[in-house]
């Protein structure tokens, strides 16, 4: 088939690799180079730099509501878009310019975590499995009928960003599955019963409680990492704590219980890597290396 992919983080690449393996992706389409780097200087999306070494047409509108920018589109002449973690709202005419529509990527099992952060919320809510899920899109925000889901368990010490590679993987199999089978999938409505929304991690939620029960202290180190990374001050640093897991001991919540180990408000988190400021990622032990950890942390 003739296909428009539409996408942009690095969640997206195995979808487009996979998706282009098998069929024909006649243009890309991505949010445009942003600063970054201590240079500022414009890099493009891991999608754009992925879609250029494979020889693909690219473009990177800002908006996709301009007449001309969707006469483009529609003048492709798809037989459908794959869209992942795209970005940008898709208006009707874009919805309805392929002939055989848009099928979104989500990184959930919908109508649980539709939104921005399903693989946060996910871990956060401290749900034991999760997946992705293959959409058509409507104009509702991850509303659309449902081709087919994929599960799978949530590990007990699973970050974001281990997660986040095993659905990217999934959902890129996932879709090349349904694009093969597309005439014999049938799209069922989502259930009513069930819906919950994964908002956008905000950073003020990134800071640690210790008087938290070890469980919740857990899983926000987990869910935050490496993105925006959940911290605490040490020594007028802030830190962020990258990988965690649950373990035995009790405390005043924040107490140093050896090691890199804390006691919550109830139980205690033992803290696996970390990342102090202008640093990079380290493990726990390499981390205590250089830098002392007061009796009891804030």
């Amino acid at each position: 088939m003739r296909v428009i992919f539409m996408g942009t983080p690095a969640f997206a690449v195995p979808a487009l690799e996979a998706v282009a393996a098998a069929h024909e992706v006649v243009c890309v389409y991505t949010q445009p180079p942003r600063p970054a780097g201590r240079g500022k200087r414009e890099r493009p999306s891991p999608v754009q730099a992925r879609a250029e070494a494979l020889g693909l047409a690219v473009r990177h509108p800002a908006s996709l509501k301009g007449a001309g920018v969707q006469a483009d589109l529609a003048a492709l002449g798809a037989d459908v878009a794959v869209v992942v973690a795209y970005g940008l709202i898709l208006p009707p005419a874009v919805l309805a310019a392929p002939a055989r529509g848009c099928l979104n990527i989500h990184a959930s099992l919908l109508p649980r975590w539709r939104g921005a952060a399903p693989i946060q919320r996910a871990i956060l809510a401290g749900d034991a499995e999760t997946g992705v899920s293959i959409m058509r899109m409507e104009a509702g925000l991850d509303t659309g009928p449902v081709l087919l889901c994929e599960a799978t368990a949530i590990g007990a010490e699973e970050t974001a960003a281990d997660l986040q590679g095993r659905l990217a993987v999934m959902g890129a199999q996932a879709i090349v599955g349904a694009l093969a089978r597309l005439d014999r999938l049938v799209a069922a409505p989502q259930p009513g019963a069930g819906v919950s929304y994964a908002a956008k991690i905000d950073k003020a939620e990134a800071r640690l409680d210790w008087s938290r029960p070890a469980a919740e202290v857990d899983r926000l180190i987990r869910a935050l990492s490496p993105f925006p990374g959940a911290w605490v001050e040490i020594g007028g640093e802030r830190v962020k704590l990258l990988r965690s897991r649950r373990v035995a001991g009790q405390g005043a919540p924040g107490t140093v219980l050896g090691g890199f180990t804390i006691a919550c408000g109830t139980g205690a988190v033992e803290v696996l890597a970390a990342q102090r400021e202008g640093r990079r990622p380290m493990p726990a032990a390499e981390v205590l290396r250089g830098l002392a950890l007061p009796p009891r942390l804030n």
